[in-house]
């Protein structure tokens, strides 16, 4: 035998108006002539007006005078049967204070009312009003930021076209010293790789202007090489040992400007911060791991306390070493470079035993 319970209609009406005093949405009916004919609790708590105070003006006194005649407008859509579905406004409190409502309405035309609930979510309004100055912000500080950056590589040009200018003017016949021209020779290479490195960026500048950063494929080897070749004099006079093996790849798609800013900063920190005493040993290897190419770059230097680093390592202005060259630029460059470019790169590393940095590159 099947049990049923049955719920008389005092029971249900006595449940209704229960669950109409209880709820903390805003519950409401309004009549098509623009007024309140039934409020909850929650709204009079909300808005700060007692029932009676709400009950005996129309509904547009409550709201934003800025918002009053979009909401007529829906109002009226409302008398046309026309239900109106997560409808924001504003409404103003006794006290004067601004909160925005989330709005779903249901018209009756037979009875000539309107039952409505609505949700504060002045919270979430505010959130995204702060985030869209936080954003517009952010905007105006990149854009300046771009200027500075394009006017600088800019405008280093001319010298640097100078300095070549003159490299071009010697008579190297008449210097006889061998060292000379040893560390003449060296200068004009350091030189033209400044030239190159400037000319790169100016054109990434321009393509991020575009949305577009070109990939092409690069061979590892020689954009190394490039960057060896441009930090010759560092290497040879820090005694710097580098290590290399690219059997597993020497191609990948990335960007040729920043994957030698990425060798570049990566061996002068590991120059910069060796242990003293010790000469840099630099260990350079690729890896296929499953969907992802990766580089792997380690040296002996100082390394890091990562309890103590945490997740700062890559953000800008960030220096967890004492030197006098240490800016908090060069691992921040590194990671944007790899990130935009939908790469990622990860470090091991403990105090005084070296760096471990994987560099993954998307297939």
């Amino acid at each position: 035998m099947q049990n049923k319970s049955y719920i008389s209609d005092t029971d249900e009406a006595l449940n209704k108006e229960l669950f109409f005093e209880i709820s903390h949405d805003l519950l409401c009916i309004t009549g098509y002539d623009g007024y309140f004919k039934m409020v909850n609790p929650a709204v009079s708590k909300l808005l700060g007006y007692s029932n009676e105070e709400l009950l005996a003006s129309p509904v547009s006194t409550f709201i934003y005078h800025e918002d009053q005649d979009l909401t007529a407008k829906y109002r009226e859509k409302l008398k046309k049967s026309i239900p109106l579905l997560n409808y924001e406004n504003r409404y103003v409190t006794k006290s004067g204070e601004i909160v925005w409502l989330s709005w779903t309405s249901i018209p009756r035309e037979e009875e000539q009312l309107i039952f409505a609930i609505a949700k504060n979510v002045t919270h979430t309004k505010t959130l995204e009003k702060d985030r869209n100055e936080l954003l517009t912000n952010l905007t105006k500080i990149n854009q300046e930021l771009k200027q500075l950056t394009y006017s600088t590589s800019h405008d280093l040009r001319s010298p640097v076209n100078n300095l070549l200018s003159v490299f071009g003017l010697l008579d190297t016949s008449k210097i006889e010293d061998e060292e000379t021209l040893q560390f003449i020779s060296m200068l004009e290479m350091a030189a033209e790789s400044l030239k190159s490195s400037l000319n790169h960026y100016l054109d990434i500048l321009v393509q991020k202007d575009l949305l577009t950063v070109k990939k092409e494929k690069i061979n590892l080897q020689e954009s190394l090489n490039a960057v060896r070749q441009s930090l010759k004099s560092l290497i040879e006079n820090s005694r710097t040992k580098i290590n290399i093996d690219f059997s597993e790849f020497t191609d990948i798609q990335f960007n040729a400007a920043y994957m030698q800013s990425i060798f570049l900063n990566l061996i002068t920190n590991s120059i910069k911060y060796v242990i003293p005493g010790c000469f840099p040993v630099i260990t350079i290897y690729t890896r296929n791991a499953g969907n992802c190419k990766q580089l792997i770059f380690s040296d002996e230097g100082a390394g890091f306390d990562m309890d103590a680093v945490k997740d700062r390592i890559f953000v800008l202005n960030q220096t967890f070493h004492n030197h006098i060259d240490a800016k908090g630029i060069g691992l921040y460059l590194v990671h944007s470079q790899l990130t935009s470019l939908g790469g990622n790169i990860t470090l091991e590393s403990k105090p005084n035993q070296g760096s471990r940095f994987t560099l993954s590159f998307r297939v």
